[in-house]
């Protein structure tokens, strides 16, 4: 069935239809979640809460829209919002200039490092970091979507997206090479 057709079909209420859309994004849904929050319970619940907002929602989509994407916008969101009411980050205001210097030279990490590794070092880090790393370099949003969803400048996010990689880069050296 054609996305079109399956957003026709939900804004009628039909269940097989809804049923189908549910399979189809769950775990990315999920994992958008997961990766924000680092709770299974509190991303089972978004994913969930998620749902049925975007089927009580779902008559604003247009038929020709990206679904998964309005879906994915719906749990990010939840997702950061959970984030904040646990008043775990705040997220300044740095009007500062980035310095102009090179990135950690990259190269000097070990090719063999595992994605549980890698995960282990993203979950390790503060917690504005990680979130805006998670956004930007996972979930594939774009610094100035990054600060509106967080409510903050873009040269906000772009800072402590410089931050959270350099942070990232030494965290890998250190425990890969101690």
């Amino acid at each position: 069935m054609n996305s079109k057709n399956i957003i026709q079909k939900c804004k009628a209420n039909d269940y097989s239809a809804q049923l189908e859309v549910y399979h189809s994004y769950k775990n990315m849904m999920f994992g958008s979640a997961i990766r924000i929050l680092k709770n299974r319970e509190e991303a089972e619940d978004i994913v969930q809460d998620a749902f049925i907002k975007g089927f009580e929602k779902i008559h604003q989509l247009q038929d020709e829209a990206n679904l998964g994407a309005w879906l994915k916008r719906i749990v990010v969101n939840k997702s950061l919002d959970v984030a904040r009411n646990r008043n775990r980050f705040i997220f300044t205001s740095e009007d500062s200039i980035l310095e102009n210097k090179p990135d950690e030279n990259e190269d000097d990490l070990k090719p063999n490092i595992s994605i549980d590794f890698i995960k282990e070092c993203i979950n390790s880090l503060k917690e504005k970091y990680r979130i805006i790393l998670v956004l930007y370099m996972i979930e594939d949003y774009n610094h100035r979507e990054i600060g509106e969803l967080l409510s903050i400048n873009e040269s906000t996010v772009r800072n402590q997206y410089r931050r959270g990689k350099n942070q990232l880069l030494q965290l890998l050296k250190v425990k890969k090479t101690g």
